[in-house]
């Protein structure tokens, strides 16, 4: 029998974990801009373009579709031949999706190439999850949180020289200048990713199992991917997917229309830097680090716990940012806030995938899982501006928002929780895994 290209990996080829959570952590910051620098783009694209906001908010809708829709097959290769060559491709993508947006003239263009580049980010997205999932099965919550993080974080380091450059050379120029510069990076980050060998798993993993075990649910097999969607746990992780995602996507996508509707986005508060600007940086500073923070919680009281109180908090923040954004001060703080609770779902929803459905599939199978913010994404970027272009006032969409948030909570402690802790049940009894081969979903020990 021929031997699995994992296991012709020599070790001593192989970059340390830690090198590789690294190199991943850098391309994720590299591609943050394609989401998170988007909401700077709109309003100099719709006057150039002569556009709608809601034909231009339609570019973000398609980009975050083809980057997450396609990440269960860009994850399937991943997990079939490795990172590297994924993230490669996705570099090169990326870099096109913003060169090609530069010279774009007419909408059409516009959506053929950030369509690309979403293609390329859910590549890179995907690829990075997918490696910290199966290098990190001791630390899962902080590892998968301090890449996802990456993706949230990156545009912080990034926003204000992209903001200057949009103002004195124009968005066109600065599409073209970015995309280079971020395909090359994540380019070089891939050449340090490489996927586990077969049989690997963390110094003294069998200590560190049972230690796990004692506070996270995790499952005793690996799920394939069809066999996870026939189980009613997956269904009820991806409701709350689509509803959590909807809430920060919003004020992702929406913050700078936002900010011009309640006039605080010319308003000057610090360090020369207009409230819209600082909030932009505040919250892609607080999105990051919430990943990693919230993923070290949920690996010690549970991922269903952790989601419950964020998303409480996430719902009482929305409300409080409903009745105070027109003030600037409180603008950048409560939108910071709210990334600060909500951008967890990037490191819960994956570790929680892994946790019941195990390692061996586990970038196809969160991949699946992904796609459903690339749902969220058509309410929260056309949808939202359509219900504002209807009602003149965001009012409604946030009340949208915190409703969303609060099913969403409850949903975790009393609807989640009991599904988890029965699929983890079955998966040591061998029930309710249909059509699982005991030689492919018994766990490896060695």
């Amino acid at each position: 029998m021929a031997a699995s290209p994992a296991a012709l990996i020599h070790p001593s080829r192989i970059v340390n974990r830690w090198g590789q959570l690294i190199a991943g952590i850098v391309a994720m910051m590299a591609v943050a801009n394609l989401q998170y620098a988007w909401t700077l783009f709109t309003k100099p694209i719709q006057a150039h373009l002569q556009v709608s906001l809601q034909a231009v908010q339609w570019t973000i809708v398609l980009f975050v579709a083809l980057e997450t829709w396609l990440v269960p097959f860009e994850g399937f290769l991943v997990d079939r031949i490795g990172p590297r060559f994924m993230l490669g491709i996705g570099a090169i993508l990326a870099g096109l999706g913003w060169i090609g947006s530069g010279r774009a003239e007419t909408i059409n263009s516009l959506y053929f190439w950030y369509g690309l580049g979403g293609i390329g980010a859910g590549a890179v997205y995907g690829g990075t999850i997918g490696n910290a999932l199966k290098w990190f099965p001791d630390h899962r919550g902080l590892c998968v949180g301090l890449t996802a993080g990456a993706f949230g974080i990156g545009t912080a380091t990034t926003i204000a020289p992209v903001a200057a450059m949009l103002k004195a050379s124009g968005y066109q120029h600065t599409f073209i200048v970015w995309g280079i510069i971020q395909g090359f990076v994540v380019l070089v980050a891939s050449l340090f990713l490489a996927r586990p060998p077969v049989g690997w798993t963390p110094p003294n993993w069998k200590e560190k199992e049972a230690r796990i075990k004692a506070k996270v649910k995790t499952s005793a097999v690996d799920m394939t991917p069809w066999q996870m969607l026939r189980q009613p746990s997956f269904y009820v992780i991806y409701l709350m997917m689509t509803m959590l995602a909807f809430g920060g996507l919003v004020v992702t996508v929406q913050l700078n229309p936002m900010a011009s509707s309640y006039h605080v986005d010319n308003v000057v508060v610090a360090f020369g830097m207009t409230a819209l600007v600082l909030a932009i940086t505040v919250d892609r500073i607080l999105n990051g680090l919430t990943r990693p923070f919230w993923g070290w919680v949920s690996d010690h009281i549970g991922r269903e716990n952790a989601i419950f109180i964020s998303f409480i908090l996430e719902a009482i923040t929305v409300f409080a940012l409903l009745q105070l954004i027109s003030r600037p001060v409180w603008f950048v703080a409560l939108s910071g806030l709210c990334f600060f609770a909500w951008g967890n779902i990037y490191s819960l929803f994956p570790a929680i995938t892994g946790d019941l459905y195990g390692n061996k599939w586990a970038t196809t199978n969160y991949g699946i899982v992904y796609t459903a913010k690339g749902v969220a994404t058509a309410f929260a970027g056309p949808g939202a501006a359509w219900m504002f272009a209807k009602t003149g006032s965001w009012t409604k969409v946030f009340w949208a928002m915190i409703v969303c948030d609060l099913i969403a909570a409850f949903m975790a402690l009393l609807w989640l929780k009991p599904l988890a802790a029965r699929v983890v049940e079955d998966s040591k009894s061998g029930l309710r895994v249909p059509s699982l081969p005991k030689a492919e979903g018994a766990r490896s020990a060695a």
